[in-house]
């Protein structure tokens, strides 16, 4: 097939390869603005760059100037009916791949072709406002060297010169950039992380700010990364790696919400966190999100030396132990925060405010509330406390026959009767939110917890990585004299899934399915190999900031240093680069291209045996006034000469003069001294 095709283009005039070749090129660097842009746009671009390249195959002219008038007034009234503008981001980006297809159609002069290129260029930026990943970066760079190749066609009008010869010489140009493009990647002053600008993956993380029967378990089929995170120490065991989402404390019968306090601020219960032992200090990377929140690890104080240190934002701690934003989270940051996992929050002592954390619906659920009522009234738990109603609780669950599963099919109408009563069938929010509703209806506050719990077993590159289908749900019951204390009804019927980590996985589809069969190590090793690769461009590219600028200038000597130092080195090694490639411009100018050096040594050797050359004549005439001049004993240089120059004007034409041996069997070809033949 390829070579089928290499043969076809091989017999097409140079303009249609050039022409098609340059389409391809554009088409590539369009191709991820289709994820974005409206279907109408993709469809408009695509089919005007195959109206060019049919215009091409086939020779003929070009529409007028009236037509691309039209088609331009029809992408403008398309743009203002999909964005209602035409200004900003998405519209401006619109507009700029429809006029990058529609200029393809006015390719008349080199004029046209440069201003093509540059557009192409100045597209390629655009995808950097939406994403800014590893993968968006190496589709890219074909781009690049694609554009750069076309370019360079472009300026070796003459005879045919094969797309990988271009290629090359595109590549060389490139990497002579490349020292440039590094300097000012790490000297160049930063106002905030390179990643700051797109807007990744908004709201891909399934936390949300409520809680509906199933809303976890359908997060839990999702196995796109959460968050990234490494210790400066050893690692916590993995049932103490709890990430503190949203606490939610208002339930309608269906949905569980954070809810409204009906007491002053002074009546609520506060945080009182107590923490005992050493910090726990780890550094960790956020994917973006749709919340304005941050899933620490358990429990993470407010004091300045644990508190999260995010440059540009402004966490807060909420009075239920959540960090909070200034804005949503819809860019990747890395925090450095330090938790304890030994610590006791809330209230010691009963408080009005905690009568928000008992309240049920009325009407609602209650074959399950005259169940507790009867669990309650049962010997010895009359006047139980709330830790020996919890544990009561729990003994249910690993005996009453519940099943842990990620299907457990939707519930209506009272959904909690539903479930603890008759199907006995959930995922972590089914057996929290019944947890919840059975100690409250004992008159013990309780709320729900949502967040992440649990890594990957082994650390990719040093760090640990939570997924999102890591997102869990536990509860918290207050127990006078001791405060806040978590409750995972989860380890009641799955300790698994908490004290070793082992997550319920949905079924694989086809592909990963086959490969499974195949080997059921490689899909895990491919996609471990990749997260780690892409893990390392988002540590040391895209997060790439001013603190590590600062942090190299002081390994350079700079004490303290500050933006003046910044830009002095940048300056200084700017002017040395510059005054490099002036030498550099300087010796290339007094080289002699080696072809005239070549043409020069064998001019003076045929001098030097009475041969009338001249310095204007060609190979072949230099080979024919050889043979008239020395006959049989110049033939086998002129030999040498006529396959020099069929060689050097061939179709595909010599980029560099051949070498020492060909000159050393040119010369010993030649006689030693001048004569008649």
């Amino acid at each position: 097939m390829l070579a089928t095709l290499r043969m076809q283009a091989a017999h097409l005039p140079r303009d249609t390869r050039d022409t098609l070749f340059h389409l391809a090129v554009i088409a590539w660097a369009m191709a991820p603005h289709a994820l974005h842009l409206p279907l109408w746009c993709s469809a408009m671009a695509a089919l005007l760059l195959l109206w060019r390249a049919r215009l091409a195959l086939s020779g003929g002219a070009l529409p007028s100037r009236w037509v691309i008038s039209g088609l331009l007034v029809l992408a403008g009234m398309g743009t203002w009916w999909a964005e209602g503008t035409l200004l900003g981001k998405q519209a401006g980006i619109t507009m700029l791949v429809v006029l990058m297809a529609l200029k393809t159609l006015e390719l008349r002069a080199r004029r046209d072709a440069l201003v093509v290129f540059f557009l192409g260029f100045f597209l390629v930026l655009t995808h950097f406002l939406y994403s800014q990943s590893l993968l968006t970066g190496l589709w890219l760079l074909v781009s690049v060297w694609g554009l750069l190749t076309a370019l360079t066609l472009s300026h070796m009008p003459v005879g045919r010169p094969s797309l990988w010869r271009a290629g090359g010489v595109a590549a060389r140009a490139a990497a002579l950039g490349v020292p440039l493009m590094v300097m000012l990647f790490v000297l160049f002053p930063r106002i905030g992380p390179l990643w700051g600008l797109p807007d990744d993956a908004q709201g891909r993380t399934g936390l949300s700010g409520s809680l509906r029967l199933g809303g976890v378990a359908s997060i839990a089929e999702d196995d796109s990364i959460a968050l990234r995170l490494r210790f400066e120490g050893p690692a916590p065991r993995p049932e103490q790696m709890y990430f503190r989402g949203p606490v939610l404390a208002a339930f309608d019968g269906r949905e569980w919400t954070r809810g409204r306090s009906s007491f002053p601020p002074e009546m609520r219960p506060g945080l009182e966190l107590a923490v005992r032992g050493p910090a726990l200090r780890y550094e960790m990377t956020l994917e973006p999100s749709r919340l304005p929140l941050l899933p620490l690890l358990e429990m993470t104080p407010s004091t300045p030396d644990s508190a999260p240190q995010m440059p540009g934002w402004l966490p807060r701690q909420r009075a239920d132990g959540q960090w909070q934003l200034d804005r949503p989270l819809h860019e990747r940051v890395r925090v450095q925060a330090a938790s304890y996992l030994t610590h006791r929050h809330g209230p010691r002592e009963n408080v009005v405010g905690l009568r928000d954390y008992v309240d049920l619906p009325p009407g609602s659920n209650p074959r399950t509330l005259q169940w507790a009522a009867e669990l309650r009234n049962q010997p010895g738990l009359a006047t139980a406390d709330a830790a020996t109603l919890a544990q009561a609780v729990l003994s249910h669950i690993r005996t009453g026959g519940y099943t842990y599963t990620l299907e457990p099919g939707p519930y209506e109408g009272n959904a909690i009767d539903e479930f603890w009563l008759d199907r006995k069938l959930g995922f972590c929010e089914h057996f929290a939110s019944a947890f919840v509703v059975v100690m409250r209806a004992m008159d013990v506050p309780s709320r729900i917890v949502t967040g992440y719990q649990g890594t990957d077993e082994e650390p990719q590159d040093g760090w640990y990585i939570v997924r999102q289908r890591n997102a869990h749900a536990w509860a918290e019951i207050w127990v006078e004299g001791q405060g806040w204390l978590r409750v995972d009804p989860t380890t009641a019927v799955a300790p698994e899934r908490v004290e070793g980590g082992r997550r319920l996985a949905p079924a694989p589809g086809l592909v990963a399915g086959a490969v499974n069969a195949l080997d059921p190590e490689l899909a895990t090793r491919l996609r471990n190999a990749w997260e780690t690769l892409n893990n390392r461009w988002n540590q040391w590219v895209l997060n790439y900031s001013r603190g590590q600028q600062f942090d190299l200038l002081r390994e350079l000597g700079f004490e303290a240093p500050s933006w003046q130092d910044l830009a002095q080195v940048l300056g200084a090694l700017l002017c040395a680069g510059a005054l490099a490639g002036a030498g550099w411009a300087w010796w290339d100018r007094r080289r002699q291209d080696p072809w005239q050096r070549l043409q020069r040594l064998v001019l003076q050797r045929l001098q030097a045996l009475g041969v009338d050359a001249q310095a204007h004549h060609g190979p072949r005439e230099r080979a024919a006034r050889l043979r008239a001049a020395l006959g049989d004993r110049g033939a086998e240089a002129a030999a040498l000469l006529e396959a020099l120059d069929r060689e050097r004007y061939a179709r595909s034409g010599r980029s560099a003069p051949p070498g020492r041996p060909w000159w050393r069997q040119f010369d010993s070809a030649l006689p030693r001294q001048r004569g008649p033949a």
